[in-house]
């Protein structure tokens, strides 16, 4: 079975392997400061899903710091190119005009290629989509705005204590489409109560959108010490996939999913450190070994 990796997405487009660093703007998140909630979505770690992203440091100074620690492992003497991703948190919450200010500093950087900005679709205003509108002209680079949907289910959206209903995000979505910026939403496999039939129904709901779908990112849900989710984990543990069953669902996931959709990922990884379910996913390279066997002879 043949679908577009971000991977291959990247390589056609700049011609070269490029890479993604992860960045911090200071953000926090409706769901932890009170406007909504205060204890995040139940998997969510303190560190906002960003636990792997550079110091809250000025950005040049993260981006400098994250390119260097990247090229520490990669050949000497060639001019590689990355993709500035704001990931902990959500990005867009908080004043335009300073966000802005932190967006083009990442923009204006010439080792950078584009910009992906996580974020939720009920923290996108008007006036946050004709600044990210504006840096797409202004600077030439593609502006990806991420979105956590993690599945279509209201009861779902309830007990993960996601704050915003569909209808939200199909706003959000078309109002995005239609300013031309490029969209990818984060689904999560494996919440304990959702069948597989209900976490197709989401892959199917998302390869149905129009316009089509930019990219996907299909992630195993990851049970954290620090979280509502592993503090239920803990009291009565509950079912986690196992390696095969999560491998035969990304299959299933990955048929439904238009061609022109890029799937950003096909997996994902817990800080080991926190991570109380399920082990498996700790080898990485054991998963997407397994996971890539199983996508070659489906």
């Amino acid at each position: 079975m043949n679908y577009l990796s971000l991977s291959d997405y990247l390589k056609q487009t700049y011609g070269q392997k490029v890479y993604k660093i992860s960045l911090q703007s200071g953000c926090t998140c409706p769901n932890r400061d009170g406007t909504l909630s205060v204890g995040g979505c139940i998997f969510c770690s303190e560190g906002g899903s960003g636990d792997f992203a550079a110091p809250l440091l000025p950005v040049k100074e993260q981006i400098d710091i994250a390119i260097k620690k990247v090229e520490q492992k990669l050949p000497a003497g060639k001019e590689h190119k990355f993709i500035a991703y704001f990931q902990s948190y959500t990005n867009t919450y908080g004043d335009t005009a300073k966000l802005r200010a932190l967006y083009e500093e990442a923009l204006s950087d010439d080792r950078v290629v584009a910009l992906s900005i996580g974020t939720r679709p009920d923290c996108i205003k008007d006036d946050m989509l004709e600044a990210l509108k504006n840096l797409q002209t202004k600077y030439g680079k593609k502006i990806w705005v991420e979105l956590g949907l993690q599945s279509i289910h209201e009861s779902t959206a309830l007990r993960i204590n996601r704050g915003y209903s569909l209808p939200v995000f199909e706003d959000t979505y078309k109002r995005l489409k239609d300013a031309g910026l490029t969209v990818i939403v984060h689904v999560i496999l494996g919440f304990p109560w959702e069948t597989e039939e209900d976490m197709l129904q989401t892959v199917r709901y998302l390869s149905s959108l129009s316009p089509v779908l930019d990219g996907i990112k299909l992630q195993l849900l990851h049970v954290l010490k620090g979280t509502s989710l592993g503090e239920d984990y803990l009291r009565e543990p509950f079912h986690v996939l196992e390696l095969q069953e999560y491998c035969d669902l990304v299959v299933k996931c990955l048929k439904l999913l238009p061609k022109e959709t890029i799937v950003h990922r096909i997996t994902g990884d817990g800080p080991k450190k926190l991570l109380l379910a399920p082990l498996w996913s700790g080898d990485k390279k054991k998963v997407l070994n397994t996971l890539n066997r199983a996508i070659k002879l489906s």
